[in-house]
């Protein structure tokens, strides 16, 4: 499998450098590994997190595409659906099958046809559109739900703010 994952991964990444994607650059951290790319999440118009750049680690199994790829944020953010050390925990990046808490849907979970491109903009609308009914971060969580302009859009405000300062360094 590892052959087949490999050559699907370059012809993702050449897709999209030929046909960039409006929201998110891609790109390896290193060139002799195809598993291991960096992104760069642009924020979202129009939501608190618009204005910021956002870099994160995806990582591929060597069975992908039957499994699903782990992202981190390497940037700090504050999202319920980022823990506090950076993983994402939204649908599509969970293993497929059965929901052994019957919250999701297996259709909702990690499949196959799912590519880099369909990663970044289930992140994208993640960001604009949190799901705080199973987050990643408890505390992002409740601000959002209790206070969403308060803490949360000071806390948010502040990684936006550090992510330019990181980007123009």
């Amino acid at each position: 499998m590892t052959e087949q994952s490999a050559l699907l991964l370059r012809k993702q990444l050449a897709e999209l450098n030929k046909n960039p994607v409006e929201g998110f650059s891609a790109g390896l951290i290193d060139d002799d590994d195809i598993y291991k790319w960096e992104v760069v999440i642009i924020g979202p118009q129009d939501t608190l997190f618009e204005g910021g750049f956002f870099k994160a680690y995806l990582t591929f199994p060597f069975d992908y595409p039957l499994r699903p790829p782990k992202m981190k944020f390497i940037t700090e953010i504050w999202h319920p659906n980022v823990a506090k050390n950076g993983d994402v925990c939204i649908s599509i990046l969970h293993e497929p099958g059965e929901d052994k808490y019957g919250y999701e849907k297996p259709e909702e979970r990690w499949l196959p046809i799912h590519t880099v491109e369909t990663i970044m903009i289930s992140v994208i609308s993640m960001l604009a559109d949190p799901n705080s009914d199973s987050p990643a971060n408890v505390d992002a969580a409740k601000e959002w739900r209790e206070d969403p302009n308060g803490e949360f859009k000071r806390k948010v405000a502040r990684c936006v703010r550090k992510s330019q300062e990181m980007a123009f360094d």
